[in-house]
């Protein structure tokens, strides 16, 4: 759990399963989470090999994060939480008073 703990580490990963991205693109992608957040998760997932951070050494410099091998692993137990998750919205809704 201490991998993948963190509400955006698992949306990161499953962002990155489809091809690269710069760390402005990931943090467009997530407006309502705070950019530290965003930054301390990437930086937990690289350091727990499940993404990696390529620095291209260009003008202007860039660098973007991709999924390791070892990340693509995580996906099937990923899409199973989705699953879950899709499955309990209804009673969560129900639960809180939010009913459509």
């Amino acid at each position: 759990m201490e991998v993948i703990s963190g509400k955006w580490k698992s949306c990161i990963i499953f962002e990155l399963s489809n091809g690269a991205k710069r760390p402005s693109e990931i943090h467009r992608l997530f407006p309502e989470a705070n950019s530290r957040v965003i930054n301390q998760q990437l930086k937990e997932l690289e350091m727990h090999g499940i993404i990696e951070k390529k620095i291209f050494a260009e003008l202007p410099p860039h660098s973007e994060y991709s999924i390791t091998p070892l990340g693509r692993t995580l996906l099937p137990i990923i899409e199973k939480l989705e699953e879950w998750g899709n499955s309990f919205r209804p009673n969560m809704k129900k639960m809180l008073g939010m009913e459509e």
